[in-house]
């Protein structure tokens, strides 16, 4: 099932209707969706340079209303619509967990969780189910979504096809990496002063 939603995802991208489908992509990842929308952000990208930056905007626009509409599900929808998303995923301990985090770090883990490769529509969801400011969810999600596929952007626009090999086989630790210095550099902004 994955293989078909990644071929169809591919075909889409090469269309006149592409920017509409990255929008449905991104907004659809951010709440129930399983695939990212670097899957068609990538080619379309590769495809016509001078539009990368358009279409990292479409994806961060869309993609932050999706989360805005997984935070209403997990808010006021989790029973009839959350569960079965997460239960689909099994994320049921990880759900769990994150309600904690939430608690702990706010701001901090909505912006990780939307710049790493984990799965976005988790997190919206448990934003929602675990009462983070609405301000705050959707400040984080500008942020981190909007870093992440600007630079997938940056890097294609700058570097080509070349990158797009290395960004389809590494992103998640390119991601990783970038985030634990990213964290990082919060972390000891916090204690330095």
């Amino acid at each position: 099932m994955l293989r078909r939603l990644y071929d169809w995802a591919m075909r889409m991208a090469a269309s006149r209707q592409a920017p509409y489908a990255l929008a449905g992509v991104s907004f659809a990842e951010s709440s129930f969706f399983p695939l990212p929308p670097d899957v068609m952000l990538i080619p379309m990208v590769v495809a016509d340079r001078k539009s990368a930056w358009w279409n990292a905007t479409i994806c961060t626009i869309a993609s932050v209303l999706g989360g805005i509409f997984g935070y209403v599900i997990g808010a006021l929808l989790f029973e009839p619509l959350a569960r079965p998303i997460i239960e689909f995923y099994h994320y049921g301990p990880a759900f769990e967990q994150l309600q904690q985090w939430f608690a702990d770090y706010g701001l901090l883990i909505v912006f990780v969780a939307g710049f790493t490769p984990v799965p976005y529509k988790v997190f919206t969801i448990a934003s929602g189910f675990a009462g983070l400011s609405l301000p705050v969810f959707v400040l984080g999600s500008v942020i981190s979504r909007g870093a992440r596929f600007f630079l997938v952007a940056m890097l294609l626009y700058f570097f080509g096809p070349p990158v797009r090999d290395f960004i389809e086989k590494r992103l998640g630790l390119v991601t990783i990496v970038f985030t634990v210095l990213l964290v990082g550099g919060f972390v000891a902004i916090r204690y330095l002063n």
